[in-house]
């Protein structure tokens, strides 16, 4: 496979505004900056040249760097409520394509949807220009979970399950056309459109309704206990049950509503921190194929 050629991102900064319904963050837009710089290919990943060696992150300099902030259309709880990501000048941008994926040192960006302990089910609009947050509907009804999720939920920006692609390694299953999820397990609630800086711990290869649904468990670099866990084993140490608890939630949420129950491929246990390296670098390549059409976009919005 070839290596990667992505997005420059270096020093995301955080900070929340007093101001009702504004979050703001500092990242660096990649459209500008596209095959400046490399990511560690998908072979070397396998054969752990990269992951052997101290993290390198991006190996190049980030040189557009805006504010961003985060407003609110609408009213919450409605079919007209979005979340848009604006930079100070006004200028709309896509928390999907525009936040860049990796910080380097094995720090990724997370953009939180659902707040631990919510049950709305918001998501990112990926066929909506600029692909905002909002509820996700069934029948035109607004969609909640049929229990609070009791951990920060969101995406890494940048990756995109390719629904053509086969995965050989997980029942032959095809990418479901979303971004990657992430199941963040750090003690603080997160808020929705919040950017948050984490290290990938586990990955759990979740099939829904025949297509693979990633879920990368990770951990806020701010979080108290950040510092203890870094592989799928120290979550069990110092987070005992939470990876049982993590599949079995998405396992059955569906349940309430008359449906089957979710599956789990690789032998239904967690793979660790490294398999979740090579899922986010597969799914960073595949997102570069889309946004640069070589990959049909379909009714997804790559503004």
């Amino acid at each position: 496979m070839a290596a990667l050629r992505t997005v420059a991102a270096v020093n995301v900064v955080q900070s929340r505004l007093a101001s009702n319904n504004v979050n703001s963050i500092v990242i660096s837009r990649p459209a500008v900056l596209y095959l400046q710089c490399g990511f560690p290919s998908v072979k070397a990943l396998k054969q752990q040249r990269w992951l052997r060696a101290k993290p390198r992150g991006f190996t190049c300099r980030a040189l557009y760097r805006p504010d961003i902030e985060t407003k609110e259309e609408g009213t919450p709880q409605t079919l007209d409520y979005r979340i848009f990501f604006f930079e100070k000048s006004g200028k709309k941008i896509s928390p999907w394509h525009d936040i860049p994926l990796q910080l380097g040192d094995g720090v990724f960006n997370f953009v939180a949807e659902i707040p631990k302990e919510s049950s709305a089910k918001m998501e990112i609009a990926t066929e909506e220009p600029y692909t905002p947050i909002k509820q996700d509907t069934k029948k035109g009804k607004l969609r909640y979970y049929p229990y609070n999720i009791n951990w920060n939920y969101g995406l890494l920006p940048q990756t995109w399950e390719d629904p053509s692609l086969a995965n050989a390694e997980v029942e032959g299953a095809f990418g479901d056309n979303d971004p990657v999820d992430v199941v963040e397990i750090g003690e603080r609630q997160a808020k929705m459109g919040e950017v948050l800086k984490v290290k990938p711990l586990a990955a759990l290869a979740m099939i829904d309704e025949g297509e693979l649904d990633w879920k990368i468990v990770a951990i806020s670099v701010d979080d108290p206990r950040a510092p203890l866990v870094n592989d799928v084993n120290d979550v069990e140490k110092h987070f005992p049950g939470t990876l049982t608890a993590i599949r079995n939630w998405f396992r059955d949420y569906k349940i309430p509503d008359g449906k089957p129950a979710n599956k789990f491929g690789l032998g239904d246990k967690p793979a660790n921190k490294e398999y979740a390296l090579k899922v986010i670098a597969e799914t960073n390549e595949s997102w570069a194929k889309l946004v640069k059409r070589s990959i049909p976009a379909g009714e997804l919005s790559l503004a």
